[in-house]
């Protein structure tokens, strides 16, 4: 799973995603993309969980692309403590997304391939989405 080598800081604070998103809205490598429409903060492991999907249902042909990155610590305090005694230990990391990010890019496939395969990545994340095509934005 992704996660950062290094950080600064141990924990983080959580945070607010409020407007859209400043880069990384329009498509760079691929020829289809799956773009956010609303924040969230999506973990590590969905972000894994929609690139096996996207790549099982490409049959392991063409490429992917990740565009987003889980640099957020998000902590946790165990079950039955009680309040107090400061921040709980970092328990996963997640990349917060502002509505417009494209997260996914994928080329080499067909277009109906490159499709099913984004909207089976997508029914992975917990943000509503939509399919980019290269040609739409032209």
């Amino acid at each position: 799973m992704l996660q950062p080598k290094k950080t600064k800081f141990r924990r983080a604070f959580k945070g607010r995603i409020k407007g859209n998103a400043k880069g990384g809205t329009a498509l760079n490598f691929g020829s289809h993309g799956l773009k956010a429409l609303e924040p969230e903060r999506i973990t590590a492991r969905q972000i894994e969980a929609a690139r096996r999907a996207i790549t099982r249902e490409m049959k392991r042909q063409g490429k992917v692309w990740i565009r987003i990155f889980p640099d957020v610590p998000v902590s946790k305090k165990p079950t039955e403590v009680r309040m107090g005694s400061g921040k709980g230990a970092p328990e996963y990391w997640a990349a917060r997304v502002a509505p417009g990010r494209i997260m996914f890019e994928i080329d080499g496939v067909p277009n109906d391939v490159a499709l099913e395969s984004l909207r089976l990545g997508a029914a992975k994340l917990p943000v509503r989405t939509k399919i980019i095509s290269r040609t739409e934005g032209l």
